[in-house]
């Protein structure tokens, strides 16, 4: 495994999770609850998040890589 694909993993790991984050205080803003949208969208973002990298590393592990490169 890569440096670079580790470093992708952690990139798509924050973008998930900020992601959610900022989507859930703007709907909290929206319709005046606070926190619920919040943890809502922390939640459904480290969901995706693991998800996504579990699915990256099985991947690289049985070696289905479409980069043409050599999966040693």
């Amino acid at each position: 495994m890569s440096a670079f694909r580790l470093v992708g993993m952690g990139w798509y790991v924050v973008v998930c999770i900020v992601l959610g984050v900022l989507g859930g205080v703007w709907l909290d803003k929206l319709v005046g609850i606070p926190p619920a949208f919040t943890l809502l969208g922390l939640f459904l973002g480290l969901i995706t998040a693991f998800y996504g990298v579990y699915r990256m590393v099985v991947t690289t592990i049985r070696g289905d890589n479409t980069d043409g490169g050599d999966s040693k």
